[in-house]
């Protein structure tokens, strides 16, 4: 009887050491997120497993349990949930609980500007309208010597135009700071950028901040991967030749002017950034680049072509005169 007593206890102490170690995070020191969806009507047993799978808990079982010795099944909430992996148990229950994470997810498109960031941000109620903007232009950003010290840039994205990382990014909104937000995006860029492309960088023979702003060039003139290094070898060619680039997107940034038409008052524009006007890069870049670009603007294609222009046909259109380019002109712009 006392042998059956023994096995007893050490079975109970057995089982709850296994309960309290499953309710531990899966792995305190990580910082990994996932973005796990809880269907409207999914059972206690249904999330357990969807957060097994998704590697937050370690037990579908002891995360059962804890909800239903918490009676707290039937306030286990759908949606979508922002979970790190170094969140307990207790933790997760919670954020499932109040419906609330305390991180949200904000996506910074490729080919985004500052302005455009700033009403992003501002629309989902992490800052205030223009404070971001004001931020860029104002804020000390000292610490990050790739950005730029020239002339003429447009006010609005001042140094930070470009060199903003379009990325997805966990935010807290209780704790949003526009400086810190801003420094994390150039962070990234850093790493992302210029730390893994530093030797084709050098290599190149070109600056950072010319790189960076063909690359915006590219951003925005292009509507696929495969147009990227033919266009960079355009726009490069023209510019070592000394011709005007004549992009279009540099004076639609500069009147703030994304789709509509423009006019010949716009293309007369006096401002540095009108390459219609003016030949050579603009001050500075025109939007965040994605990695593509920038790696069509350190490696361009060559190729006999000197002009480009799209189609109203969904084409890309390239020609090695000015004759043939006028032709595609009269054939594909309706």
């Amino acid at each position: 009887m006392k042998k059956l007593a023994a096995v007893i206890i050490v079975l109970l102490f057995t089982t709850f050491g296994w309960y309290r170690f499953s309710l531990l995070p899966v792995d305190s020191g990580s910082q990994e997120r996932h973005n796990i969806k809880i269907p409207q009507g999914t059972s206690v047993k249904g999330v357990a497993q969807i957060l097994k799978d998704k590697g937050v808990i370690k037990s579908p079982l002891s995360f059962e349990l804890f909800i239903r010795f918490k009676r707290s099944a039937d306030n286990v909430q759908a949606g979508t949930f922002i979970i790190r992996s170094s969140q307990s148990v207790s933790e997760i229950a919670e954020i499932l609980r109040t419906g609330k994470a305390e991180e949200a997810i904000i996506t910074i498109p490729e080919g985004y500007t500052v302005t455009q960031i700033d009403t992003l941000l501002s629309e989902k109620g992490f800052s205030e309208a223009g404070e971001i903007s004001k931020c860029a232009r104002t804020c000390d950003f000292s610490s990050f010597e790739f950005l730029p010290e020239v002339e003429g840039l447009a006010q609005r994205g001042g140094k930070l135009e470009g060199y903003l990382y379009p990325d997805t990014y966990y935010v807290a909104k209780e704790d949003f700071v526009a400086k810190f937000f801003l420094e994390r995006m150039l962070t990234t860029f850093r790493k992302r950028v210029l730390m893994q492309y530093e030797e084709a960088i050098e290599k190149s023979d070109r600056t950072i901040h010319e790189l960076v702003t063909m690359a915006s060039l590219i951003e925005k003139e292009t509507r696929s991967d495969a147009q990227r290094p033919v266009v960079s070898g355009i726009l490069w060619k023209r510019y070592d030749d000394g011709r005007g680039l004549g992009v279009d997107a540099t004076v639609r940034y500069i009147i703030n002017k994304p789709t509509d038409e423009i006019t010949r008052e716009d293309l007369n524009n006096g401002s540095m950034y009108n390459t219609r006007k003016f030949r050579g890069l603009p001050p500075g870049p025109i939007s965040t680049i994605s990695i593509e670009s920038f790696k069509a603007s350190i490696k361009p294609e060559q190729s006999p072509y000197w002009y480009y222009l799209h189609g109203t046909d969904g084409q890309i259109h390239y020609a090695e005169s000015n004759e043939e380019h006028n032709i595609n002109r009269y054939n594909y712009i309706k």
